[in-house]
């Protein structure tokens, strides 16, 4: 646990020198959000520097091959996919800045470009044996043998994508991550060290962007942060054999893509919406509630959980 503690701060203290170095680029690229125009509560953040995650994503790379080494498969497999992401949700960005609006990359090449990289990750698993699953509150442990392939592709999907719609508040998607690390890693971290090492590594690097991304938000990790952190959460669960704790400790973020699901469905239907507005943390915001309040209240429920799942290790 001492390398453990040795490297989350280490990652910390990069990641907090990197955010330094990286937002007076972004202002001088003048690399600003472009916001929705019905989001009438965020219409103060326009131009606010996005693309922040950069900076946390390459303090966890670096300080993940320093302390977990550079021969490991599925460590460096975990650090490339996390890394493609990256590239994925740069591009978006990029393209929502170069055309000053909010639409960036089209739905299906972003899907196209997140089964590529995710298939890689499927065939790994089956190839490398990886085809067991740990069921949560229990001991029990099942082989699904080639349906580890369909199975990691909707992981992969379903988390990117949910952890991208957390991304709408400042402070949401990064507080929340953060309690899903630091608690997925204690739970992993006696049979699966170096993916518990990595899980605080990522923790500690988005800890330190949160110090410039709480409301007020000096900096939004865009795309660039949410996808790679979606996938990075897929990675160290699924080579670790914990997929089915991403619905359990990550409740927050099926929170937010099943609200979306259920307000376009209903809307299509009905011509009605269930939400104010969907994600569900726009509708508590419509509401009144501040978004500090809704980005530690995502924050609480995730640890909590994550506390439940410790107590049943």
């Amino acid at each position: 646990m001492k390398t453990a503690s040795a490297a989350a701060l280490a990652a910390f203290l990069f990641s907090l020198l990197l955010c330094l170095l990286i937002m007076p680029l972004l202002r001088r690229l003048k690399a600003g959000q472009y916001i929705l125009g019905y989001v009438k509560e965020h219409k103060n953040k326009s131009g606010t520097p996005t693309m922040g995650g950069l900076a946390f994503v390459c303090a966890a790379v670096v300080v993940c091959l320093v302390f977990c080494g550079v021969t490991k498969s599925r460590v460096n497999l975990t650090l490339v996919i996390t890394a493609g992401f990256c590239l994925v949700g740069f591009a978006d960005d990029f393209l929502k800045i170069y055309r000053k609006d909010n639409l960036g990359l089209k739905p299906y090449q972003k899907i196209i470009f997140q089964l590529a990289i995710a298939a890689i990750a499927a065939v790994y698993c089956y190839m490398n044996g990886l085809t067991f699953l740990n069921i949560p509150f229990t001991s029990l442990r099942v082989d699904i043998s080639w349906g580890i392939i369909p199975l990691v592709l909707f992981v992969f999907l379903a988390t990117v994508n949910c952890v991208n719609l957390t991304d709408g508040l400042d402070g949401l998607a990064g507080g929340t991550t953060v309690s899903y690390l630091l608690f997925f890693g204690l739970l992993i971290f006696s049979s699966e060290t170096d993916f518990g090492i990595m899980a605080f590594v990522m923790c500690g690097a988005v800890a330190a962007f949160l110090v410039f991304n709480t409301n007020r938000a000096s900096v939004f990790m865009g795309d660039t942060g949410s996808l790679a952190l979606g996938s990075f959460i897929s990675c160290v669960s699924v080579f670790s054999g914990n997929a089915l704790y991403i619905p359990v400790i990550g409740i927050m973020f099926v929170v937010s893509g099943i609200s979306v699901i259920v307000q376009v469905i209903y809307y299509k239907r009905t011509r009605r919406r269930i939400f104010l507005m969907a994600p569900v943390h726009h509708h508590f915001q419509m509401k009144g509630y501040a978004e500090s309040k809704i980005s530690y209240a995502y924050a609480a429920i995730t640890a909590a959980v994550g506390m439940l799942c410790l107590s049943f290790a």
